[in-house]
């Protein structure tokens, strides 16, 4: 029988898609569910959210939850990742802190400052994750949610063999909202992408085997972009091709916005957006387990995420091709060797399988690069016991360097440290 098991699975709301996606399957309904979270109030609401959407899509699974993480884990065929170590308070001191220096962020959760110290704090629980999966369920694979995503996969390929693969939505959403920008049928649309997380590049997109990007230059030239989607707008004019993730992430990604006069509010910049989610997250949560409490019931329809299509393909054969953050080995020759990319990947019986794209663009390649040499030095950090690496990860970021003389960089890592200590790894910390 089929294991699954969802790790941090309190996150409630992300739980109850994945589980809407997996027991929609015919062939999934009897797996094993192993429910596994450090809340005990979390984990006794994701249960409850689990047997509710069995009982409503007439599957008969095997539920367990469990505050051991091993126990959890044991004999598990796939792990499903989706922790956020320090949950609400510690998002709070990653915007707060920068905030005091001058460094503003929308989302901070995988790049820039806030996604250094992100990482810093989740790579040791990853790394007891791998561990605990080395011994109970070595012939797992690990789909790994939680962001930051280029670091955390990185720092897996780096320090385990069991195999990984990150999982975002980014594509599946960008590719959606451009061509609806472009007024073509998304069912009708073939695509290629390719570069890192968050800061993938869609370099192919076509409609019925006619190319679509000459519609949307002219949907950028009559204004019809959203203007909340404007920060990619200008990228794709400056740069000729769609980024993916949303104008928020993208935002604070580049040095080109927040930090310039006028230009949050030229390009409709949410500043501080994140902790609002996040403060919306722990309202959403309350409503959901008095929505149990009270026998409501809850709407589920399949979600764009591409856990549960891995694990069908794997179990049952049927080849699909998903996006997946995978180690690079050769699959994109101008991003270095080893580091984390996010390309087009065949799933059937023989697993997760990435695809060789060749050489981006050298504009493209350039833009992902200056993020790759931050995510180096900080699983460099993480792994090795660094703490120079930290504040060096910090000076090559973007949008630090573009807020920062170098010695209040210093001073604001240094903060960072003292703030975060508790859940650092203990070479990092002051």
């Amino acid at each position: 029988m089929t294991k699954i098991t969802f790790i941090g699975a309190g996150s409630i709301e992300f739980t109850k898609n994945l589980l809407g996606d997996i027991l929609t399957f015919p062939e999934l309904q009897g797996c094993t569910i192993s429910l596994h979270d450090i809340d005990s109030l979390r984990l006794q609401t994701a249960e409850a959210m689990a047997r509710w959407t069995a009982n409503a899509l007439g599957a008969q699974p095997v539920i367990e939850a469990h505050l051991d993480r091993r126990k959890a884990l044991e004999g598990a065929d796939y792990a499903i990742n989706m922790i956020q170590v320090g949950g609400h308070a510690a998002t709070l001191i990653d915007f707060d802190i920068p905030r005091r220096y001058g460094v503003r962020q929308t989302i901070g959760d995988s790049h820039s400052i806030g996604g250094i110290f992100r990482a810093l704090r989740t790579i040791p629980v990853m790394s007891g994750i791998a561990q605990d999966m080395e011994v109970v369920c070595p012939d797992a694979i690990m789909l790994n949610y939680t962001n930051p995503m280029s670091m955390l996969c990185w720092s897996w390929f780096a320090s385990s063999r069991i195999p990984i693969v990150g999982l975002c939505h980014s594509v599946q959403y960008t590719t959606w909202q451009i061509s609806q920008y472009a007024g073509v049928n998304y069912d009708e649309v073939t695509y290629l992408g390719g570069g890192i997380n968050h800061v993938a590049w869609i370099l192919r997109f076509e409609h019925q085997g006619k190319d679509v990007y000459p519609l949307l230059r002219k949907a950028l030239e009559e204004g019809r972009i959203p203007p909340e989607d404007s920060v990619r707008a200008e990228l794709f004019r400056r740069l000729g091709y769609f980024v993916t993730e949303s104008s928020e992430h993208n935002a604070e990604y580049s040095a080109h916005f927040i930090p310039h006069a006028g230009q949050i509010e030229k390009f409709h910049v949410p500043i501080d957006e994140y902790i609002r989610r996040s403060e919306e997250n722990l309202r959403e949560f309350d409503d959901i387990r008095a929505k149990l409490e009270q026998g409501e019931p809850f709407e589920i329809e399949r979600s764009a995420e591409y856990a549960s299509l891995i694990i069908h393909s794997i179990e049952t054969g049927q080849p699909r091709v998903i996006y997946g953050n995978v180690r690079n080995t050769n699959l994109i020759d101008n991003l270095p060797f080893g580091c984390c990319v996010e390309v087009p990947c065949m799933v059937d019986r023989n697993g997760v399988q990435p695809t060789r794209l060749g050489s981006l663009p050298p504009q493209l390649a350039g833009m992902s690069r200056l993020h790759v040499a931050v995510q180096e030095l900080t699983v460099q950090a993480a792994l090795e016991g660094k703490r120079d690496s930290i504040y060096q990860a910090a000076m090559l970021d973007p949008l630090v360097a573009a807020s920062l003389p170098l010695e209040q960089i210093w001073a604001m890592v240094d903060d960072l440290l003292q703030a975060h200590q508790g859940s650092l790894p203990e070479a990092l910390r002051p």
